[in-house]
């Protein structure tokens, strides 16, 4: 008789397994384990299997075919309002371990099920009957470890400490008795998995062209950059929203420690110090062309780990406004005005030369990259070539609170504004970019806030910000480390904007109880007679739903399923 399933993990054998002797989907595939593992074909597409998963966080149609956490955070709005939306749930925060809908519970099976899966894999790859060679199932084996390193760290920005299971690999019939493992073991288990995978392939410049988009050395390093830089953060770092001691060394570092900042600092600089990876740049076909065709180019000295894709335009079709195909998601106006000018200075200094009236001249070239606004310059197939996107209340289609913007607004970003074929694209997952930006914050945090300079001039020269006869492309002189932190903070946001970075952010720095927590801004648009003026009025409505942000939703909540199968398995804080 069947012992009682136990955690995800044994739930997972039933999913990703067709029948008690097989593993794969769907259940007429009759595969099992020893048809897939003595083939070579099919060993190497259930690795590939594992490696298609791995953008499901960043995916612009997770939930639904039309949303993720971008709509949950104060940089970009809903298009649906309905309560039953899944973005919409969790952004009102009428979620809980009993109310969580299948679409949601992505943030736990999805990672489990590739958990698995990883072992599974590793497992067999051990064994000579596979039919690779020697060198290629070691090859595969460690990237698998780095695959299994990126489900386990999607778990734990997502939940705190999480059981770490090594190599088993469970089935049916077993009864799991795992409790979850300390923050602290879960970061060092994936950093020293991660220093060992990277040991063991290849850099990104030695990689051979038929294996473009394999996992490399640099990968391993950038992932561990990531996990280190999120474990130093206040969340994470001596900020469990609990004063239970043994719930909070579950959830974080229970007490802070500027170490994990210095591990975190290192981390970056050794990407960096690698030499594999560079910013695409290039200002001599427009200011910040670099930053705009960096993602419709497959092959670029930027990506460090992505998404492979066939030619595609899933993002067009996902941001674009309704004339253009598209209407999903909509930028807010709190994003837009975080972008600076393109002195570098922000739009609140007054030697910036920003106009509230003509709000979208001499910007930072990011926000043109980012930001469909009105009257913006967007390739139209009835005009053959770009036209006038119109949001201005009352237009046709685009326009402000009728069939168009709920926020005066469409994203640009990763899209391709000029053409209407298919982009030959990834989708970006770790960039070197967002490197530069880990150091940056890192380093700033262990009191060197004169360290992060240069990175981020990197970053700004490389975004077609003018240098100023200063050479420092607006970045103020002498700030403190508070002030860095708040520079460097808005930097990530813009750079990184729509990458599946905010969520987590907000939740890491704790600040999503005052950004996260109200209405988002709008901009209404309204035209003057027949003559193309315009008036401006920044946030005259609130957008359509409120965003209600409490403690506890810093970290998500285990569904109650799985803290009822396991002894001593510990929820959350607060749920």
């Amino acid at each position: 008789m069947k012992k009682t399933l136990a955690l995800l993990l044994a739930g997972l054998a039933a999913t990703s397994a067709c029948q008690k002797d097989s593993f794969l989907e769907p259940r007429t595939s009759a595969l099992t384990d020893e048809t897939v593992f003595t083939d070579s074909a099919r060993t190497i597409a259930f690795q590939t299997k594992i490696y298609s998963e791995t953008n499901f966080s960043f995916n612009k149609g997770r939930w639904s075919s039309h949303g993720n956490t971008e709509m949950d955070t104060d940089d970009a709005e809903y298009r649906y309002s309905g309560g039953g939306q899944i973005a919409v749930i969790l952004y009102s925060g009428t979620h809980s371990p009993l109310n969580l809908p299948a679409p949601m519970n992505d943030f736990y099976d999805t990672p489990w099920y590739n958990i698995r899966r990883c072992n599974l894999l590793l497992s067999k790859l051990k064994l000579s009957t596979v039919p690779l060679s020697a060198r290629t199932r070691a090859r595969m084996a460690l990237e698998t470890r780095f695959l299994r390193a990126w489900y386990y760290h999607e778990l734990l920005v997502t939940y705190g400490g999480v059981p770490i299971i090594g190599d088993d690999v469970y089935g049916l019939e077993d009864f799991i008795t795992k409790p979850r493992t300390s923050y602290a073991d879960c970061v060092k288990y994936l950093s020293d998995e991660l220093d060992a995978c990277a040991a063991g392939l290849v850099s990104a410049p030695a990689q051979a062209a038929a294996d473009y988009g394999r996992v490399t050395s640099g990968a391993c390093l950038a992932l561990k950059s990531r996990i280190l830089l999120y474990a130093a953060s206040p969340l994470f770092n001596g900020g469990a929203e609990t004063t239970d001691a043994s719930l909070a060394a579950l959830v974080s570092y229970p007490t802070y420690n500027v170490s994990y900042w210095q591990a975190a600092a290192a981390a970056a600089n050794a990407v960096i110090t690698s030499g594999q990876y560079s910013l695409v740049e290039d200002n001599t076909t427009a200011p910040g062309y670099g930053f705009y065709s960096l993602f419709l180019q497959r092959y670029n000295p930027e990506y460090i780990f992505f998404y492979n894709r066939a030619g595609n335009r899933d993002f067009e079709g996902y941001y674009f406004p309704p004339t253009r195909g598209g209407w999903n998601s909509m930028p807010t106006q709190n994003i837009v005005d975080a972008f600076p000018m393109k002195n570098g200075l922000p739009i609140t200094n007054s030697a910036s030369g920003y106009v509230a009236t003509n709000p979208y001249v001499n910007r930072d070239p990011r926000f043109y990259n980012t930001i469909v606004y009105n009257q913006a310059p967007l390739f139209l197939a009835s005009a053959a070539g770009p036209a006038p996107v119109n949001t201005y209340e009352g237009a046709p289609n685009d326009g402000f609170d009728i069939n168009g913007s709920t926020t005066g607004y469409f994203c640009r970003k990763m899209c391709d504004a000029l053409t209407s074929a298919n982009g030959q694209r990834g989708w970006p997952l770790l960039r070197y970019a967002e490197v530069l930006l880990n150091y940056a914050e890192a380093i700033n945090e262990t009191g060197q806030p004169t360290l992060a300079e240069p990175k981020l001039m990197d970053l700004r020269r490389r975004a077609g910000i003018d240098a100023g006869t200063n050479g420092r492309y607006g970045i103020p002189q002498g700030m403190s480390v508070a002030q860095m932190r708040d520079f460097i903070r808005n930097e990530r946001r813009i750079e990184l904007a729509f990458e599946d970075q905010r969520w987590h952010d907000i939740r890491r720095w704790k600040i999503a109880m005052t950004v996260a927590n109200g209405f988002n801004n709008r901009m209404r648009i309204v035209r003057s007679g027949t003559s193309p003026n315009f008036t401006y009025t920044h946030n005259i409505v609130p957008t359509i739903r409120r965003h209600n942000f409490r403690p506890e939703m810093y970290l998500m909540p285990f569904p109650d399923g799985e803290i009822r199968k396991i002894p001593g398995f510990r929820q959350n804080p607060g749920w």
